[in-house]
């Protein structure tokens, strides 16, 4: 008797396909742009009088309190002066006394005591202004602030308005940056009136900084070479950490109420242009073009292209082609993105 063996050949069965739908949520971008730190207050100390720098009470990078003595100019010619307008003061004094008892008697007329009173408030105005001379020979700090590099040492001849040092206010900081015209427009389109914006700015060491600041001015023409204009924000800096002339990027929040999110691994690129590949109601693969609003860490925000209900495929894109009929395995969309979160973590 002969026998027919069975058909032993193996059938492999088509692999499921992982697939899920767009998920909708409110989210943000942080916009990223380079910015430059500036104190609030940055001036230079300038000598107000020539003379020999005599004494130097404050060291570079000191921290001087308003009213601080910083410079000293040697004094002695201004004290001089000023004895010196003192006696002529009172001089013009003594003839204006001897005058007005003349006068009393009508021994001189008016015209000659109001000369001599004249020529007594002249002296009087010489005193005060080398009183203001003699005074002009101690500088001291006109606020708050950090002293920068000295420019001058002891014994050095100043003439007037030489510089000495630069002194900052860094109680508070201006930051400055620059944001294209597109953007700007959002953000005009996107702000409310009366709520201050806030932003963040990240360090030169990529820390982010413990100060959060607002978006203050921003200023009246564009640049047009960049198309650029620029924005301040002013952060506090109560431990003074952060210097006049530094760098950094600041962080602008930008919200996308009840956006489309999808993974980023479920797209791919054509002539840079965005896919995916969406399931059909028959089973087959239909590639998409869509297109990408913003990212954040995994997800896309996809502006249009995509509706609320289409599948999307999330795994084995190279491997299929559009047309092509294949099984998926559905999974919710809040499953893949909490899978994407740990997977971030």
């Amino acid at each position: 008797m002969g026998c027919h063996p069975k058909d032993t050949e193996k059938h492999e069965e088509t692999p499921k396909l992982e697939a899920t739908t767009p998920l909708h949520e409110n989210t943000s971008v942080f916009k990223e742009y380079v910015c430059q730190i500036h104190a609030i207050r940055h001036i230079e100390i300038r000598a107000l009088e020539r003379g020999y720098l005599q004494n130097i009470f404050v060291d570079e990078g000191q921290w001087v309190r308003q009213g601080q003595p910083m410079f000293k100019i040697m004094p002695n010619i201004y004290q001089a002066e000023l004895l010196k307008a003192k006696a002529e003061a009172n001089n013009m004094n003594i003839e204006y006394l001897n005058t007005k008892g003349l006068a009393d008697q009508k021994i001189v007329s008016p015209n000659e005591l109001a000369l001599a009173k004249a020529k007594l408030d002249k002296a009087e105005a010489e005193v005060k202004l080398a009183e203001t001379h003699l005074g002009f020979t101690d500088i001291n700090a006109p606020f708050d602030g950090i002293m920068d590099h000295l420019a001058a040492r002891n014994g050095s001849l100043l003439d007037e308005g030489d510089l000495l040092t630069t002194l900052s206010d860094i109680s508070k900081l201006w930051v400055y940056f620059n944001v294209p015209e597109a953007e700007y427009l959002d953000y005009k389109a996107h702000k409310q009136s009366n709520t201050p914006t806030q932003v963040r700015l990240r360090m030169a060491n990529g820390e982010i900084f413990n100060q959060t600041g607002v978006i203050e001015t921003i200023e009246a023409d564009f640049d047009n070479t960049a198309g650029n204009i620029e924005f301040r924000a002013t952060f506090p800096n109560p431990d003074r950490l952060l210097r006049h002339g530094e760098t950094g990027t600041i962080l602008m929040e930008k919200p996308y109420p009840n956006a489309m999110l999808i993974p980023q691994k479920a797209t791919f690129e054509i002539l840079d242009k965005t896919y995916v590949y969406v399931v059909t109601s028959e089973g087959k693969l239909e590639q998409r073009l869509i297109h990408i609003e913003a990212d954040i860490p995994h997800l896309f925000i996809v502006k249009d292209g995509l509706k609320d209900d289409d599948k999307i495929l999330l795994e084995g894109l190279r491997k299929v082609h559009s047309g092509e009929e294949v099984e998926i395995a559905f999974k919710a969309p809040e499953k893949v993105r909490s899978e994407l979160e740990l997977y971030t973590e």
